[in-house]
């Protein structure tokens, strides 16, 4: 990933809550036969294991991503934070010399580690209560694993197949105008706020809130 000084993020906490928050991840592998393979699946962090942390989630037994990674391959898991466009329109020094053009706003972690495949009812057990708790923690009436019946998680169990993805390198990128000069953030800030769109209320959030750069 091209990454300009002034757009790198490296701070913990940041790229955790963007992982949490958008734990729905891109995860790049190579296919073995010099391509490679990008598989859409919720992963969830648990910062604690490892230096790095760890990523764990399930993918269908009928997915040859399990097999293909066996007991170790390299992988690269890419969560997607807020993303909008940033019209020049928006910047007070368009109007006063017009040297200004768009760009596209955005912030991105990319997770590089090595995947494995666990084959375990137990672990997979343990992993669907901990993302089902995790994820239904916010519903007035949160619906449980334990809610259905016995012989039906069992079959559920057995048709999928546990993922580990332990991080060996996270890397941060959030372009949210940190290159521009204070007035033209404000100006980007409130042209995404009037926009009135929730994507754009985001980013200006981002915008208008990100330190500056040094």
């Amino acid at each position: 990933m091209y990454l300009p000084r002034h757009f790198e993020e490296t701070r913990p906490a940041a790229l955790h809550d963007l992982m949490r928050a958008r734990p729905l991840a891109t995860l790049v592998t190579a296919d073995g036969a010099g391509g490679f393979e990008a598989n859409h699946i919720p992963l969830h962090l648990d910062a604690t294991a490892g230096p790095q942390g760890v990523l764990r989630g399930h993918v269908a037994r009928a997915n040859p991503l399990w097999r293909a990674v066996g007991e170790g391959a390299p992988a690269l898991a890419i969560f997607q934070g807020d993303d909008a466009y940033i019209s020049p329109s928006w910047y007070p020094s368009k109007h006063e010399h017009g040297k200004a053009v768009p760009t596209w706003n955005y912030a991105v972690v990319h997770a590089h580690g090595s995947l494995r495949a666990i084959d375990d009812a137990a672990w997979l057990r343990g992993l669907l209560d901990t993302l089902t708790d995790a994820h239904e923690s916010g519903f007035a009436r949160p619906w449980s694993v334990a809610d259905a019946p016995v012989d039906f998680v069992d079959k559920m169990i057995a048709a999928v197949v546990g993922i580990e993805l332990r991080i060996e390198r996270l890397t941060g990128k959030w372009k949210v105008s940190q290159n521009q000069p204070a007035a033209n953030r404000a100006g980007a800030a409130q042209g995404l706020r009037e926009r009135g769109r929730p994507d754009a209320a985001a980013m200006a959030r981002l915008v208008a809130g990100y330190p500056d750069e040094t």
